[in-house]
């Protein structure tokens, strides 16, 4: 168990960031025309948009809420947010967005194993990644009543130290996970798991995000009669 610990926690995440970078810039480079989202929307409208939206407005949330909440020094909001209350924060907009995503996810993951035109044009990757974020985001929300059973922080302190002592590169990030509950590092090896398989599915497209559509003219589309 200690070398499984040491190999998930101190050497698997630079593992997993390497080929997420490395990885992301040679298909970038040498597979454009995969470099895609792969949108079934045009083959199948229904019930697309809310399964779409609930799917991305809450992992967008989960995505941001981990950032700012793993990596954001304590000396940064200590003076006006308290830990115990960080943690109520983390535990209500965290489920909240997880249900988002759950839902989402699921609907998704339904219409592309079971809709024929829609599973006639998913790919194995597609399936896998679907299920897989599906999986991490239950695994997620499974978290939630171990979190509380610390409202004082202590637990998320301990995964935040060991966030924080993986991308600034400090030795033995390992330690800072010493009693935490398996939950929580089922969790952690799924979601670098994800980091790692990120160049070769159709995640990629989340790099070529339209941020350009909000300071573009607005463009007048016709249908043709």
């Amino acid at each position: 168990m200690q070398f499984f610990n040491l190999f998930f926690f101190n050497i698997y995440p630079y593992i997993a960031g390497s080929v997420f970078l490395i990885g992301s810039w040679l298909r970038y480079d040498y597979g454009q025309y995969s470099w895609r989202a792969g949108s079934s929307q045009m083959l199948d409208k229904k019930g697309m948009r809310l399964a779409s939206n609930l799917f991305h407005i809450g992992i967008l949330g989960i995505f941001f809420g981990h950032a700012a909440g793993m990596l954001t020094p304590h000396w940064m909001y200590e003076s006006f947010l308290p830990i115990d209350v960080k943690q109520k924060l983390a535990m209500i907009a965290g489920g909240a967005c997880g249900v988002m995503t759950l839902v989402g996810g699921g609907l998704l993951l339904k219409r592309r194993l079971t809709n024929p035109r829609v599973r006639a044009t998913s790919s194995f990757a597609d399936i896998m990644i679907l299920t897989l974020l599906v999986v991490q985001v239950c695994l997620g929300l499974l978290t939630i009543p171990f979190s509380a059973q610390h409202m004082d922080g202590s637990e998320m302190m301990k995964l935040v130290g060991w966030a924080q002592a993986v991308v600034t590169f400090h030795s033995g990030a390992a330690q800072h996970l010493e009693g935490v509950a398996l939950i929580f590092k089922v969790h952690m090896v799924l979601g670098m798991t994800l980091f790692l398989l990120f160049p070769f599915c159709r995640l990629v497209h989340i790099w070529s995000a339209p941020v350009e559509y909000l300071t573009r003219r607005y463009q007048l589309v016709r249908n043709r009669r």
